[in-house]
Formats: structure tokens, C-alpha cells, sequence
């Protein structure tokens, strides 16, 4: 049985927020920076979240 390109993709997206809701790469925007009167650090996590999702269902609804 041959593994589906879409479940290979939503590995590489599980891998990629792995990576950008590390360490390093969080400790980057816990500064005391702000946009728009929200601090930068949960800007940056629900921005990536948002991303997340949206790249998920990309991948979901593409035909295979």
C-alpha cells in the first residue's frame, strides 16, 4: 500500500509547527513589543495557529 502524498504533507505541517512553537524560535518574540496594543508573543502564536489551520485545510481539500 502506497502512503498518500496528503498524509506525507500534513506530516511536513505537524513537523514545521513543532518547530516554530519551540523554544528558539518563541523566545524571539517574548519581548515587550506590542502591535496594536497586543504583545508580539501572542500575536506571533495565533498568527502561526491561524497558518497552521489554513495549511491544513489546503491540504485536506486538494484532490489527491
Amino acid at each position: 500500500m502506497k502512503p498518500s502524498i496528503k498524509g506525507q504533507r500534513l506530516i511536513a505541517a505537524f513537523l514545521f509547527g513543532c518547530l516554530v512553537f519551540n523554544y528558539p524560535i518563541l523566545a524571539l518574540f517574548n519581548q515587550d513589543g506590542t502591535v496594536y496594543g497586543i504583545p508580539a508573543l501572542f500575536v506571533y502564536i495565533f498568527g502561526i495557529w491561524l497558518l497552521l489551520i489554513v495549511v491544513m485545510m489546503i491540504i485536506i481539500e486538494m484532490p489527491d
